[in-house]
């Protein structure tokens, strides 16, 4: 007989071992850094700057008139984009920014409420169950939705709950 499932695929013996191992702890636990964020229409050259003062890897880039999310910066692929000359520093972010498909697509929204299990199976497969992502936007559970930190895979295991 097959283990039982729950609502997304997962077999409960694997969501009964990470409740164990995260004991009901949820990203607020995590007590994350304030997201970084740019706008699509600054430097590459000050969004590099802004992400190695604070040590990023990933920048949101949101709309200037209402701060909706638009997509993601990879400073990785950035620097490879620079290298390449594909982009130089004086263009505009939005030029290498990654966009955000909202149609068609199925995204997995990450709040400070989320259950570190439900992050984990994120970073594992994906909101598909498919892709392994390498960080997670959070989000406010209230209806405006802004960004309010992000959470990178190889980070999240050096983090201390509190």
């Amino acid at each position: 007989m097959n283990p039982p499932s729950t609502s997304n695929g997962v077999s409960a013996p694997a969501v009964l071992n990470w409740g164990h191992k995260y004991r009901g702890a949820t990203v607020a636990d995590l007590e994350l850094p304030p997201a970084l964020s740019t706008s699509p229409h600054a430097s590459i050259s000050s969004a590099l700057l802004s992400a190695y003062e604070r040590d990023y890897t990933h920048l949101t880039v949101v709309s200037e008139e209402n701060r909706a999310l638009l997509g993601y910066l990879s400073i990785p692929r950035l620097k490879e984009m620079l290298k390449q000359r594909i982009i130089t520093e004086d263009d505009p972010v939005e030029k290498a920014m990654m966009k955000f498909r909202r149609k068609g697509k199925k995204y997995t929204v990450i709040t400070t409420e989320t259950e570190l299990e439900e992050l984990e199976a994120f970073f594992n497969g994906g909101p598909d169950g498919k892709s392994p992502q390498d960080f997670a936007v959070v989000t406010d559970a209230g209806l405006r939705k802004e960004t309010t930190g992000m959470i990178e895979i190889f980070r999240i295991s050096s983090m201390k709950c509190s």
